[in-house]
């Protein structure tokens, strides 16, 4: 069984990027490219977005890519098709449930037998996702079902390949084969491409390594930070369903995320130059400094486990 210490390992064996070298015009229209995906992506989200990101679940994603060899961003990636393919799944099977009268306790029955159906199905709908992940990605072998099969085995589950071909079928099914989405670390490392064809003398190889532990953190502590974040938006300890819901597209701002992520690990390589970061960030990606500040504060909060502003 592996640590969790592991994952942090894991991170640091990634190959090196380099930075500042790509053309202006490409760049500028990749960085247009992931604002606009951002932009429509949070103009459809799902009642269920994020409610499979839960922190156990990512960290299993992590541990999966460990145990595998696979690039750290076949784990982002991987959780973001789960998190996709579970909402939409579970809005079909209840749309399909809720064909015909019923109601009461039926109905409330007919919802408890799908859910356990999903929990039951859950381990393999994630390998799915890995694997679905892995053959996306550039840094990373394909995982094909002898591997998932034998992984799936060591964890003292059994699981026919042919309905590992199945699941992800399933999975790219429901997703309408449009399983490749950027990925929050897609987000982090283009950003950061940007902030050093900005500005030559920001230390971008030095912020990337942070960005990594600093990203993997928020994911795995996602619900207490982003809880904070609620909490500190509408100065209330106990938010209201309808501010959570509103709230939601905060969780999911991929782009909010990167320049988060870009300004805590600024803050902690060097604190006299993070105030230059976070001006350019503002202006790379017009997202206020009011909000890369607070989101920073909360996150840094979280790390040094003070409540301290």
């Amino acid at each position: 069984m592996l640590k969790t210490g592991c994952i942090m390992d894991r991170i640091t064996k990634r190959p090196s990027l380099r930075f500042g070298e790509a053309l202006s015009e490409l760049l500028s229209d990749f960085l247009s490219n992931l604002n606009n995906t951002n932009k429509t992506n949070l103009e459809a989200l799902s009642s269920f977005c994020g409610d499979f990101k839960d922190g156990k679940v990512m960290e299993h994603t992590f541990l999966i890519c460990e145990e595998l060899g696979l690039d750290p961003s076949v784990g982002y990636h991987a959780i973001e098709i789960l998190d996709r393919f579970m909402a939409k799944h579970v809005e079909n099977l209840l749309s399909e449930g809720g064909e015909g009268p019923s109601c009461g306790a039926e109905e409330r029955s007919g919802e408890d037998l799908i859910f356990q159906s999903l929990g039951e199905k859950f381990q393999v709908f994630l390998l799915s996702c890995v694997q679905i992940a892995s053959k996306l990605a550039l840094h990373s072998s394909a995982v094909d079902n002898n591997s998932a099969a034998r992984y799936l085995q060591s964890l003292g589950c059994s699981c026919p390949k042919d309905k590992l071909l199945e699941s992800e079928l399933l999975v790219l099914k429901t997703l309408d084969f449009r399983p490749n989405v950027p990925n929050p670390l897609l987000y982090v490392e283009t950003l950061l491409e940007v902030l050093a064809h900005n500005v030559p003398t920001a230390p971008a190889a030095q912020l990337h390594h942070l960005c990594r532990y600093v990203l993997q953190f928020i994911y795995l502590q996602r619900k207490p930070v982003y809880q904070s974040l609620l909490e500190a938006a509408t100065g209330c300890r106990s938010p209201s369903p309808e501010q959570r819901a509103k709230f939601v597209s905060v969780t999911e701002d991929r782009m909010l995320l990167g320049v988060g992520v870009i300004t805590v690990s600024a803050y902690i390589y060097q604190v006299s130059a993070w105030e230059k970061v976070v001006e350019e960030l503002t202006l790379i990606t017009g997202i206020s400094a009011r909000s890369i500040l607070d989101f920073a504060r909360v996150t840094l909060m979280h790390i040094t486990k003070s409540r301290a502003p």
